[in-house]
């Protein structure tokens, strides 16, 4: 990938990565940066809202489990961790991975942690697309002989 990703895109990945995979590219850095927490890991709840259609009124779906926490590393960067479910280190993991995204070693970062997720999200993406279009059944109106 050769332009450079927006803090909300690696913030988006972050969240909706698998947690082995994200464990597994970050083991493989080999970093282990020293940090202060702002705000621990901490398991809360959040109000999930949608919209029929996509563009109707929205309304409140349900709620959802989700970790959250703040660090900040040697240096002055902070870092904010938020997904889904109950995953306390995969939040770590991503906060640490934010915070060293926003300094020198972001060019590193996104070629062993970010481009490899975004590689992997992508293909199982195509492979969902590839199973559903492979159920697709069309129909077509043939003519009767009626007119």
């Amino acid at each position: 990938m050769t332009d450079e990703i927006t803090r909300k895109s690696w913030m988006s990945l972050l969240a909706k990565a698998p947690a082995a995979s994200l464990e597994k590219l970050w083991v493989a850095t080999g970093l282990s940066p020293d940090y202060g927490w702002l705000r621990a890991p901490e398991i809360g709840a959040t109000m999930v809202r949608a919209r029929m259609g996509g563009t109707g009124a929205p309304f409140n779906l349900g709620e959802m489990t989700v970790t959250r926490c703040s660090l900040q590393i040697d240096g002055g960067a902070v870092g904010h961790g938020y997904v889904q479910g109950r995953d306390k280190a995969k939040a770590t993991t991503a906060a640490l991975v934010d915070a060293l995204m926003q300094g020198e070693m972001a060019q590193s970062l996104q070629a062993a942690v970010i481009e490899p997720l975004m590689a992997e999200m992508t293909a199982a993406k195509t492979d969902r697309a590839a199973k559903a279009a492979a159920t697709k059944v069309d129909f077509f109106t043939m003519a009767r002989g009626e007119d």
